[in-house]
Parts: structure tokens; sequence; C-alpha cells
């Protein structure tokens, strides 16, 4: 299996569970940090598909529509015109469609990644990223979270191309749609199947846009860096 962990902690990445060698994630960037301060970036183009389901999900969705009023509660308490006529006399909203108006908001839709929420070492914590969608609105955010040090910027840029450079030389990766959140729904693509993680998505392709939000994660925080 591939190893995502060298040079973590002096180790080779790589773990064993009854005689199988696993996977091993940890948190980085964090090394000699006395502070606790916390950036939660969901990664993957979601506006037309899915990054927080898998393609089958989405599928069964549509087969058992299921309407969701805790959704539509949360999309009028945001925008409250965006349902439509029918939706607001059932005062409920299909899950897919709940999701591609919320990532219609964000960033996912133009940059493949948005930032969920940052808590910071002071204490101070904001989740008020719903429509953080431009890549200035977005730096705005990062620039505040590492407080302007372009030592920890250069650091996060560091890490994150690692990241990038384990993924793309990865044939696990290639031939799983992979669920980061949770790799437990990981599972093996059928027929040969390989994913760039980079195409437009269109259903039955599996793809989820993960390379293409890391790309341009990546850019952003180089141009900061520079600055």
């Amino acid at each position: 299996m591939d190893t995502y962990g060298e040079g973590r902690d002096g180790g080779d990445g790589r773990l064993k569970r009854d005689g199988m060698a696993v996977g091993r994630m940890e948190t980085g960037g964090t090394e000699g940090w006395t502070g606790s301060s916390a950036f939660t970036c969901d990664n993957g183009r979601v506006l037309n598909n899915r990054t927080t389901y898998l393609e089958e999900e989405l599928e069964q969705a549509r087969l058992k529509p299921r309407l969701r009023r805790d959704m539509y509660e949360k999309m009028v308490a945001v925008e409250p015109g965006a349902p439509t006529p029918e939706e607001r006399a059932q005062r409920a909203v299909l899950k897919p469609r709940y999701m591609q108006w919320r990532e219609s908001l964000s960033s996912s839709a133009t940059l493949g990644f948005r930032i969920e929420g940052i808590k910071k070492a002071d204490g101070t914590c904001s989740t008020n990223f719903k429509k953080t969608r431009l890549p200035e609105q977005v730096v705005q955010a990062l620039g505040d979270f590492v407080d302007g040090d372009r030592t920890i910027l250069t650091h996060y840029l560091g890490r994150l191309k690692e990241l990038r450079a384990a993924l793309e030389q990865s044939e696990f990766f290639t031939t799983h749609e992979v669920w980061m959140i949770d790799f437990g729904k990981t599972v093996p693509l059928a027929g040969g199947q390989t994913l760039t993680h980079r195409l437009p998505w269109v259903e039955g392709n599996r793809e989820d846009g993960y390379l293409w939000g890391l790309d341009n994660l990546i850019a952003l925080f180089s141009t900061m860096a520079q600055d």
C-alpha cells in the first residue's frame, strides 16, 4: 500500500493491523507549536457532484427522494429567497438540491475547496464562511488565520505540496474513490477505471476534483507567501 506518512515523526508512515499494512493520517504543520489553532477546509468540487457523499448515495437520493425540512431551514436562514415556490410550500428540500445550492455560494464552485471554520490560538472561532467565494475573500480569511506570518504560510505551503506530490504518485488514490473525511467509505473503482481528481465531474465518471481544489489552495498560499 502507498505510504503517506514518510518523514512524519521519524516513522515510515506504515502501520500494521492483523498482519496487513494500513495507512496512517496525522495532522500536519503543527510541530513545535505552543498555541492551538485549527483551520477546517473541505476540498473537492461539489457544485454539480459531491464530496460529502459517494456517487451511489447521490443515485439513491434520486431513486428514493426524501424531503429534508432541516436543510430547508438552513437554506432560508442564509438566503431567504433561495427556495422555489414548491419548496416553500413544502417547507422542505431534497438533499442534492440543498448541496448544490450551498456550494454555489461558496468557493467550492470557483476554487474546488471551501473554508468551513477557523479557530485561533486566542480562542476566537468563526464558521461564517458560507458565502466566502472569491479568491480575495479566501486570502483574507487565510491571512487572518496565520496573522500574516510568512513563516507559517511557507510551512503550510510546503506540507500542501508534499501532500499533492504523494497523491499524484499514489496508485491507490488513482484507482479508488476516496472519501477523505471517512476512509471507511473508500471503494475501489471497477473495470480498471482510474481518476485524475482534476477533471470536471459528469455523473458516472466519479471525479471529485480533489487535486483541482488542492492546486488552487496551493496557488493561493504561494501568492500569499510571496506578497
